[in-house]
């Protein structure tokens, strides 16, 4: 075996490996979000904020999200999400911001500005959760895509430099 194709197969190792933690994160942030029985309400209060903190600062927060591949199966992806505006009206919260994607296992790490940021629509939703018990939670998913589902944005992670690159 050549150097080279040990490289590749090294590289490829990697990007299976940071999709596996990516699930993980996601998977343990979803169960985490669904314990702490937090409301569309609460949410969208949150969203608000970190779309004052992007229009002051250029804030751009971590968010996790669920992929449906063609074959069916659900993979995490990573990006930062620009806040642009909050929409309450007629009983639903919309979301209007810029994601800007920096892991899929299709492309592997994703340098910002080597690929554009895409305008996106969420929805905040109320959701019964139904394992052991019946509970309120809620979710977060793309409307304008239905492959993109159960955004995590974590308020903690922000960055300040990637505006240029939306």
């Amino acid at each position: 075996m050549d150097v080279t194709s040990i490289l590749e197969e090294y590289r490829h190792w990697q990007r299976f490996s940071r999709q596996e933690k990516l699930d993980q994160e996601h998977r343990g942030a979803v169960q985490k979000l669904a314990k702490s029985g937090a409301m569309a309400t609460r949410m969208a209060a949150s969203y608000k904020s970190m779309a004052e903190r992007a229009a002051a600062e250029g804030a751009c927060y971590r968010t996790l999200f669920s992929r449906r591949q063609d074959n069916g199966e659900e993979l995490a992806c990573e990006g930062w999400l620009f806040v642009r505006r909050v929409i309450a009206e007629g009983g639903t919260t919309r979301v209007r911001a810029s994601l800007l994607e920096t892991f899929t296992l299709e492309h592997g790490e994703i340098t910002p500005g080597s690929m554009p940021g895409v305008g996106v629509t969420l929805e905040i939703f109320d959701e019964l959760l139904v394992k052991n018990t019946m509970q309120l939670g809620c979710r977060v998913d793309r409307s304008d895509d239905d492959r993109d589902t159960r955004f995590i944005t974590f308020v903690d992670i922000v960055r300040g430099d990637l505006k240029p690159h939306l």
